[in-house]
């Protein structure tokens, strides 16, 4: 019998949150489909896991020995397949460098280039879209990332600041500030936002800028997964988004207009990378390189 590594994740988070509902909002999928998910478990183990009632689950007797047991196991198996991709990239004498949409800039040329030159190493990079804001560092598919600062599990990363660069707003061209020259972020607060996905956290909310909003909570126009799909909802006219001033660079848009923001803070771009990979010597010098070349020009 062969279970899904996915069935036991499901598991475990309606073990620790005791209620279906709070399971399937921390893993970011609907109750219905966590509930099938969660029987189809119970179906290939031929147990019952949990007891039913209307003010969440309990765990029974198997599921409670499932689960104090479930933890190491998962870790375990979460380090066996990160530390596998790593045996595999170091053979081949690959890096691999997750990013997320503008965090791999103009300098990035320059930081590989360097790196390959002291090295001879060669760079894998790794773009992910905005459900997945550590860009495959979380779960080891990279061995570190451009990430935009903050970003869900920050703290338990090491971080390097690289650069800084201003929040501008991308609008609907036809917008009655679109012919502004620059925009008070005051004048933005009761416009419709196009928004990243809620699994990004701490970056959807630096994106919405909810601490400097004087009070005046976000509105969501649209939700976007990715560039294209956020250019298309501010071009359809679904709302307007702050943005980095690369994002003006990058992606120029018919229907979608870039202007500055006064009165906001500044956007943060960093390299990350585990803890545990702090005695790498090739990660060490792919670190060097980018906090040496990581300004813009």
């Amino acid at each position: 019998m062969d279970v899904h590594i996915r069935l036991l994740r499901y598991f475990a988070a309606v073990a620790q949150e005791a209620t279906l509902t709070g399971a399937a909002a921390q893993l970011y999928v609907s109750q219905p489909a966590l509930t099938k998910q969660i029987q189809h478990l119970e179906a290939q183990l031929d147990v019952e896991l949990f007891v039913r009632s209307h003010t969440g689950v309990t765990l029974t007797d198997a599921g409670r020995v499932l689960a104090e047991r479930l933890p190491a196991l998962l870790a375990e198996w979460d380090t066996a397949v990160t530390d596998a991709r790593r045996a595999a990239a170091h053979a081949g004498r690959v890096l691999r460098i997750g990013f997320v949409a503008t965090a791999a800039n103009e300098a990035t040329q320059r930081i590989v280039a360097e790196f390959t030159r002291r090295t001879g190493w060669r760079v894998d990079m790794r773009k992910s879209d905005w459900s997945d804001p550590t860009a495959g560092l979380a779960d080891g598919q990279v061995d570190a990332a451009f990430l935009r600062l903050p970003f869900p599990g920050q703290e338990h990363l090491r971080v390097e600041v690289l650069f800084t660069e201003p929040r501008w707003v991308a609008l609907p061209s036809t917008h009655r500030l679109a012919g502004h020259d620059r925009i008070p972020f005051a004048q933005l607060w009761d416009e419709p936002v196009v928004a990243g996905p809620p699994e990004a956290g701490p970056a959807r909310e630096h994106w919405l800028a909810s601490g400097e909003r004087g009070g005046h909570e976000a509105r969501i126009g649209a939700i976007a997964h990715n560039v294209d799909e956020w250019l298309t909802a501010i071009a359809n006219g679904y709302g307007i988004a702050l943005a980095p001033e690369g994002v003006t660079r990058f992606y120029a848009r018919p229907g979608v207009t870039y202007r500055p923001v006064t009165g906001i803070s500044p956007s943060r771009v960093g390299v990350a990378w585990q803890p545990e990979r702090d005695s790498d010597p090739v990660l060490r010098e792919f670190i060097r390189c980018a906090l040496a070349e990581a300004h813009i020009e």
